[in-house]
């Protein structure tokens, strides 16, 4: 498939991830040219054309304006930043480390911070999408989870302030929840944790990462939507 000047730029953060990969597949599935943010893990790539690995460390600043310049510099444009990069260090407050604490709401709410300040110019100039991939939670909270779920219910009044900020330049930014994906991350849950988070949605099943990955994208179709929360389980909540 050819590459043409009309298709759109993604840049992706935490894209080794098996969210990220997901969202990757889907993007260059729908015709997106996929700027690829990795940590640690490179992510490798049969289509060259499509695909370009950024490394990308959201925690360290400088990092994701380097990334931008990178993509402005590959392809002359950004239309849609995904903030996908995640870290937890779940444990009751007694036991949960300072150092602990500060990682996890530097990676997953400073890092989006960061990364969103670095693409509002690039997005801006032609009107783009801010995806911020949030957490249950963030909306509900859990025993352990007091980083995990701060920085995720930041990441919400992030999307709200940032949708309100930056509305005057057609920027749309929205927060998904994905729910309980079979990732990695989920992997690292004993299986009794994961069973109750199972038995909590209504549908008594976890979310696929490929229908996680479908709604991204199809949110980055949207021309009208901004500062909403998409719950994309069937866990009960409270309205927020």
């Amino acid at each position: 498939m050819s590459v043409t000047a009309a298709e759109p730029v993604v840049l992706i953060t935490g894209a080794a991830g098996g969210l990220g990969r997901g969202l990757i597949e889907a993007f260059v599935r729908t015709g997106w040219r996929v700027a690829a943010g990795f940590h640690t893990q490179p992510v490798t790539t049969t289509d060259p054309d499509r695909v370009l690995p950024v490394s990308l460390d959201v925690t360290r600043p400088g990092d994701p304006e380097c990334a931008v310049r990178a993509v402005l510099e590959r392809w002359g444009q950004l239309d849609a930043l995904i903030n996908n990069a995640g870290a937890t260090a779940d444990a009751l407050l007694v036991h949960l480390a300072a150092a602990d604490w500060e990682r996890v709401l530097e990676v997953n709410l400073t890092g989006a911070w960061r990364c969103a300040r670095a693409a509002a110019a690039a997005l801006g100039a032609g009107g783009g999408h801010i995806v911020n991939i949030g957490s249950f939670a963030g909306r509900a909270g859990a025993r352990g989870q007091a980083a995990y779920a701060a920085a995720k219910a930041g990441l919400i009044g992030l999307t709200q302030s940032l949708a309100a900020e930056l509305a005057e330049f057609n920027v749309r930014v929205n927060v998904v929840l994905p729910g309980v994906l079979p990732t990695p991350m989920s992997d690292r849950l004993s299986a009794e944790a994961r069973e109750r988070l199972v038995a909590a949605n209504r549908l008594r099943r976890m979310n696929s990462v490929a229908e996680v990955a479908r709604f991204v994208v199809f949110l980055c179709s949207l021309e009208n939507v901004s500062g909403q929360v998409f719950q994309l389980d069937s866990r009960p909540a409270r309205w927020i």
